[in-house]
């Protein structure tokens, strides 16, 4: 259960650092949705540089995840994705 919340809570940090970087108004769900698939796509990243010891997957850390987050808002931006806006 602890690791639900922590990956909401890194979710929401690096969410909110990566919309705050690309200039980009979304909801708090989007918000924790982006960073939690950022943190997922920067723990891909950090997996092809630097195999793990044992199998088992592990998060990114708030740099990747934050990385992996603006990387996603700038592809959307590319293909012309919108979120949700707040209010």
């Amino acid at each position: 259960m602890f690791h639900l919340i922590w990956y909401i809570i890194v979710g929401l940090i690096a969410g909110v650092i990566a919309k705050s970087v690309m200039h980009v108004h979304m909801t708090i769900f989007w918000t924790i949705a982006l960073g939690i698939i950022g943190s997922l796509l920067g723990g891909a990243m950090t997996h092809v540089f630097s195999q793990p010891g044992n199998e088992r997957f592990h998060p990114a850390g708030i740099i990747f995840s934050t990385l992996g987050a603006i990387l996603i808002l700038f592809i959307c931006y590319k293909l012309r994705i919108h979120f949700p806006r707040v209010g």
